[in-house]
């Protein structure tokens, strides 16, 4: 599963396709503080970056693969 749930968090996993969207999307809008972590994704769908960019949840890590995390730091702020 490309996405894990906690109660604040959101994990995500390898590849994160579109269908992830409305889980990350009802995730985004039940918590309270969401906090996202993005250290073992490899590839992150537009829709979900876009959820990200409206919702801006605190972002715990970016990406391992330093090619996607350079990419992210230029639009979502790790804590």
């Amino acid at each position: 599963m490309p996405l894990i749930f906690t109660e604040t968090q959101a994990r995500f996993e390898d590849i994160c396709a579109v269908e992830e969207a409305l889980p990350l999307f009802e995730f985004l809008n039940s918590a309270t503080a969401p906090e996202v972590d993005l250290s073992a994704c490899t590839h992150l769908h537009t829709a979900l970056l876009q959820l990200l960019l409206i919702a801006r949840p605190k972002v715990a890590a970016l990406p391992a693969d330093p090619g996607l995390a350079r990419w992210l730091a230029g639009v979502v702020s790790p804590a």
